[in-house]
């Protein structure tokens, strides 16, 4: 069983939300699809993307999902369904010139008997969770690696993890969806544990959060019901610049 707690915020400096998220069950083949954009290009720009980045989305996972797919099959809708995503946010940029070069990130996960199947473009993030009987064996583990220029140069052992978070460059995205008529997404299959947790999130929270204060407020005693509240909180007290939007699923 997967209980999913998922919310959206301004922020305290932007003057519009341009994230935008949706959890859905495909009622036929027993999935669970969630999935989580970050728009961006100005004025309406971002807000169209993310938002038509999602439906699209979910639209094509939900029609393509069947029961008994093998993790092989599930992995090739989920990439369709980004691609349609891409084709979506491409083709109604360039049938409008103010809207020319928006484009918006995606991180989504596809649950299904006990395995969770991850996909990503741009730098919003997908987190794996796991609590162990010992306090001190729990871990958080970041799944998904960002399409941005931060990444390439951690990669390369240019910089360390630590610099890379206040680098003045570091939300400058390599791979997005909607500028080019391409932009293919990662995929990474993990398999679930009983009371593993699962965080997707935009980087409104990556970048006022650190990852083991996450892993912390989610495994800490209390109520799951208040774990992204308190998450939102946490970005809004050091500033919240961007919007933030996250995801949690449990795997009971």
């Amino acid at each position: 069983m997967i209980n999913v707690w998922g919310l959206t915020d301004i922020g305290l400096v932007r003057k519009e939300n341009q994230d935008a998220y949706a959890v859905r069950i495909n009622e036929d083949s027993g999935h669970l699809v969630c999935v989580v954009c970050d728009g961006m290009g100005g004025v309406n720009g971002g807000r169209i993307a993310s938002t038509l980045a999602v439906s699209t989305f979910m639209n094509s996972c939900l029609g393509n999902l069947r029961a008994d797919m093998s993790e092989d099959e599930v992995q090739t809708v989920a990439e369709f369904a980004v691609a349609s995503a891409n084709r979506a946010v491409y083709e109604r940029a360039q049938s409008t010139i103010e809207l020319r070069g928006m484009g918006t990130t995606l991180v989504s996960a596809i649950v299904w008997d006990d395995k969770i199947l991850f996909n990503n473009v741009g730098d919003s993030r997908a987190y794996l969770i796991r609590r162990n009987e010992d306090p001190e064996a729990s871990a958080i583990f970041r799944v998904t690696k960002d399409h941005s220029w931060v990444e390439t140069l951690v990669e390369m052992g240019n910089i360390t993890e630590e610099e890379a978070l206040n680098h003045p460059k570091r939300n400058l995205v390599t791979r997005v969806l909607g500028p080019d008529k391409e932009a293919p997404s990662d995929s990474y299959l993990v398999q679930l544990m009983p009371g593993d947790y699962v965080l997707l999130c935009s980087d409104g929270l990556v970048d006022t959060v650190s990852s083991h204060e996450m892993e912390q407020e989610i495994l800490r005693d209390g109520d799951d019901n208040t774990c992204l509240n308190r998450l939102l909180d946490m970005a809004k007290i050091r500033g919240a610049a961007d919007n933030v939007t996250a995801v949690l699923l449990r795997n009971r």
